[in-house]
């Protein structure tokens, strides 16, 4: 069975002190509870730096130029019903304040302790990258 195929941009968000941005994702949603890097899909006719600048701001209420998305790495994972195909950009600078406008919570964590935050089989992989570079 071919699995139709979903890109979602995301994006690891890290403060001055090492810190990344997860987000847990809400009741209601699909992997409810679980936490994520921040993001969300691409829309059709939409390059994937201009859906993560737009799911920034509409989830987090940050600014963030293109020029300070740094590609990183990429998730390739099979789900039960679609294939996930999701792009990791570095961004150490944004303008304004991240608030939480979409999620159940947020948390700033060094790489090495995400392991104590249940992610999605997709996140997990990316996870041992950023511990390598931060």
């Amino acid at each position: 069975m071919t699995l139709p195929i979903v890109l979602v941009a995301a994006a690891a968000l890290v403060d001055d002190e090492g810190r990344v941005l997860i987000a847990q994702r809400p009741e209601g949603k699909q992997l409810a509870g679980l936490w994520e890097f921040p993001g969300g899909k691409v829309e059709p006719g939409e390059r994937p730096e201009e859906a993560l600048i737009r799911e920034l701001d509409e989830e987090l209420g940050v600014q963030v130029k293109e020029s300070c998305l740094a590609p990183y790495v990429f998730a390739s994972h099979a789900y039960e019903t679609f294939h996930l195909l999701m792009p990791l950009w570095l961004c150490r600078r944004w303008n304004g304040v991240v608030i939480n406008r979409h999620h159940a919570a947020l948390a700033w964590v060094r790489p090495n302790r995400m392991a104590e935050y249940p992610m999605p089989p997709a996140d997990l992989p990316l996870v041992a990258h950023l511990c390598d570079l931060l």
